[in-house]
């Protein structure tokens, strides 16, 4: 094989991973987040899996609506008692991915209160832009006693989120939501 061919395949096996990565230092802060211990489960789709599910099942066959999807992992810890959230430590999460160029979207119907100790689930979403298109998304779901990761590795429109709701761990949208994008630095 030629150094062009080489270079070629080397390019063309690349590409896939050049999206955006979590920002340093996030899953620290995400581990650090609750003020108790957890019992976690994470399991992920790899590309071949989301391949198969979207040809199978997601989109019932429709072509139009497939989404390029690389990779999904859900990471869910339950808790004992009810958690406490601790604040800084959700600042310090906000501030790490507004420091790496994501979009944050939060619910504009959720008071702080309602952030560190939730009786209703809580949901925060981070979205990184390749131009028009998201290449990441991530999802935190802050429970009572459980709170889920959801971690999205694509190439997607912002309208292919909806259609994804309910699918490989991913929530569906709360219609009583209002998720507008975060004040900057929030």
């Amino acid at each position: 094989m030629n150094r062009y061919h080489a270079l070629v395949l080397a390019v063309a096996l690349a590409l896939p991973c050049a999206k955006a990565q979590q920002p340093r230092g996030i899953t620290d802060a995400i581990n650090n987040l609750a003020d108790q211990p957890a019992t976690r489960i994470e399991f992920s789709y790899d590309g071949s899996q989301l391949r198969s599910a979207e040809d199978s099942y997601l989109y019932g066959g429709n072509p139009h609506h497939a989404v390029a999807l690389y990779g999904i992992t859900v990471d869910t810890s339950h808790f004992s008692r009810p958690v406490f959230y601790t604040p800084e430590v959700m600042s310090q999460i906000i501030n790490i991915y507004h420091a790496a160029g994501w979009q944050h979207l939060v619910n504009a119907n959720l008071t702080p209160a309602q952030g560190t100790s939730p009786a209703a689930p809580v949901t925060d979403m981070w979205l990184h832009f390749n131009g028009a298109e998201i290449d990441d998304v991530t999802v935190l779901v802050r429970g009572e006693r459980e709170m889920n990761l959801i971690q999205i590795s694509c190439m997607l429109r912002p309208l292919d989120l909806l259609h994804l709701g309910g699918h490989f761990g991913i929530p569906r949208v709360d219609p009583n939501a209002v998720m507008v994008p975060a004040p900057n630095g929030k």
